[in-house]
């Protein structure tokens, strides 16, 4: 994650939220990294959905946010994870 495009994400989320709001993140992860994915939301309990084949898993979390800032360092804290897919 560059600088320029944290700071477009910024200033989308700022434009579409209002803080505090309910977020969704949702994320790909491959098969065995779910339990590095949900860590980070110790706290909050998923929903996950196996892929046909086996190979990822899509878990999904909705949260309170209180900020932008907030939910770009998750999105950060995520990115650390081998293999995962932010949508």
């Amino acid at each position: 994650m560059n600088a320029q495009w944290i700071d477009r994400f910024r200033i989308q989320l700022d434009q579409h939220h209002a803080w505090p709001s309910l977020y969704i993140f949702k994320f790909i992860v491959p098969r065995g990294k779910e339990d590095a994915l949900k860590a980070l939301f110790p706290m909050h309990t998923p929903s996950e959905k196996v892929s046909k084949n086996g190979n990822y898993t899509s878990i999904t979390l909705q949260m309170m946010m209180p900020s932008s800032n907030a939910v770009i360092e998750i999105y950060q804290a995520a990115s650390k994870i081998e293999g995962i897919i932010a949508l």
